[in-house]
């Protein structure tokens, strides 16, 4: 990543809202997002121990989606009834695919888990990453596609090319390049990576 345009961006960031994001605009904006309260749920039922009622977990898991404002209005119902209508036999696969992306082999996981959504024409960036961005705010991210590319075209992150099909290969490295990058900026930057996104997101060029 182009530190130099990190910092030209974290400069601006600080012009245009002191405080960053104690900002009143910018609590605003957070309130609408309510991520204290979606994180507390994730932490809450998607423990190890969640996943002996399945019923539960998944019913959650359509919570979760259906109440985040980071997921489209277009997704939240194809997801629900997807969920609905799981049969028994991939219940199964889908349960354990999605323990190994929180509990276990975390690449595993997610191929796992992104070929019963692909299976469904469900697939998308942010179906495979919202739960993820909740659950472990401060390591893992979402990831949205016009913020991805954005990010990548503005910061140079020459290494990695956006493809909509998710991909652990590119998660795993946008992921890593979040994590490098908010620790070169002030850390008041990122209470969360999906944060410290809208902070690289609001930086772009319009």
């Amino acid at each position: 990543m182009n530190v130099d345009k990190l910092k030209q961006a974290e400069h601006a960031f600080f012009s245009k809202y002191p405080g960053g994001f104690e900002h009143p605009d910018l609590v605003a904006i957070g309130k609408k997002h309510k991520m204290s309260k979606m994180i507390d749920f994730a932490t809450d039922h998607f423990d190890k121990e969640a996943f002996e009622n399945q019923e539960q977990l998944l019913e959650n898991l359509s919570k979760v989606v259906s109440r985040s404002s980071m997921v489209s209005l277009f997704e939240k119902p194809k997801f629900r009834d997807f969920i609905y209508e799981l049969s028994i036999a991939e219940k199964e696969p889908f349960i354990a695919a999605l323990y190994d992306l929180l509990h276990g082999n975390m690449r595993k996981g997610f191929e796992a888990y992104c070929k019963v959504l692909r299976d469904h024409k469900l697939a998308k960036w942010s179906l495979m990453t919202i739960l993820l961005a909740y659950y472990r705010p401060n390591k893992e991210v979402f990831v949205k596609p016009t913020t991805a590319k954005g990010v990548i075209a503005h910061f140079d992150i020459d290494e990695l090319i956006y493809k909509p099909q998710p991909s652990w290969d590119f998660y795993n490295s946008y992921r890593d390049s979040i994590n490098t990058a908010k620790g070169k900026v002030d850390p008041s930057l990122s209470p969360s990576n999906a944060a410290f996104c809208g902070f690289l997101m609001m930086s772009l060029p319009t």
